[in-house]
């Protein structure tokens, strides 16, 4: 089980999403869209955030698989779980396969990786809670906090995330400050082998100092659109920093896809790749590959 994900780490991720082909680049001065159209999209979408949170009014299949490594990159740690996720009922959550192989957990089940709880917090609640119209995702007991900033950088790229030490605006990247650092470009593509859509990048300008590059946090951002009706459909990101208080090198890739008869966004991909160092806490490298098919309403 754990061979073919492992080998999954030498694969190129986050630089493209894996089932978008592009067309052609797209000349901006020929088009009614303008980089300004995607930076507002982007910064005032909510679509993308409504995915996950609709998830909970369907019955679905999950697969989760996630795995932690050491200095060498080899796996100390890792969970497969396999999923029927039912939106009515007393029991909300079966597991089919339920695996787990080395230090996943430390005592009194806690995870021994922040970086797993905080995953195991967006997704396990999903899975676990009932749709209730109108609430929020709102993260509540130990970590709270983080949890929420966490969130931020998933839903709202290009927002600021507020108590983080050193950080500030550094995700901000469409701010005045933080423009000139970065080139915008956005593509002709298809998605899914039958969706049209755009795909906005954004990327750090070539000729900056190794000074610059290595300040700035966000590394590239790359945002699908749906041309018909400009939702989000998928995104990916690669951040790395590092200051006196931590240092981080993450790359991420969300997917969604229709269902309902194309009426429901929903999320059918999750992976995530990346290390963490913070002080007082051993350091963090972890992958995780989260996949949701076969969504259906409750009868």
């Amino acid at each position: 089980m754990l061979s073919s994900f492992a080998m999954a780490r030498q694969q190129p991720k986050a630089d493209s999403l894996i089932t978008i082909h592009l067309d052609s680049a797209v000349n901006i001065t020929s088009s009614r869209l303008d980089v300004e159209a995607f930076i507002r999209q982007i910064v005032t979408d909510t679509s993308f955030y409504e995915a996950f949170r609709q998830m909970k009014r369907f019955n679905f299949l999950a697969e989760d698989r996630i795995a932690s490594y050491d200095k060498k990159g080899r796996v100390k740690a890792s969970r497969y779980r396999k999923i029927i996720r039912t939106a009515r009922g007393p029991q909300r959550v079966r597991y089919l396969v339920n695996q787990d192989s080395g230090q996943v957990y430390r005592r009194k089940g806690k995870y021994d990786q922040y970086t797993v709880e905080l995953f195991d917090y967006i997704f396990g609640n999903a899975y676990n809670s009932a749709y209730v119209a109108g609430a929020g995702m709102r993260p509540s007991g130990a970590n709270a906090s983080y949890k929420d900033k966490l969130k931020t950088l998933l839903f709202s790229p290009g927002r600021p995330v507020k108590g983080i030490p050193l950080i500030g605006s550094k995700t901000e990247i469409f701010s005045a400050n933080l423009r000139q650092y970065y080139d915008y470009s956005f593509f002709s593509g298809t998605y899914l082998d039958s969706i049209p859509v755009y795909t906005f990048k954004v990327l750090l300008k070539p000729d900056l100092s190794s000074w610059s590059k290595s300040s700035m946090m966000i590394k590239e951002l790359n945002t699908i659109f749906d041309k018909r009706t400009m939702q989000i459909l998928g995104r990916s990101v690669v951040m790395k920093y590092s200051n006196l208080a931590f240092d981080f090198d993450v790359k991420m890739d969300i997917e969604m896809g229709y269902f309902n008869h194309g009426e429901t966004l929903l999320p059918t991909r999750v992976f995530y790749d990346g290390s963490w160092n913070v002080p007082f806490k051993k350091e963090e490298r972890s992958m995780f590959l989260v996949r949701h098919r076969e969504y259906k309403l409750p009868d």
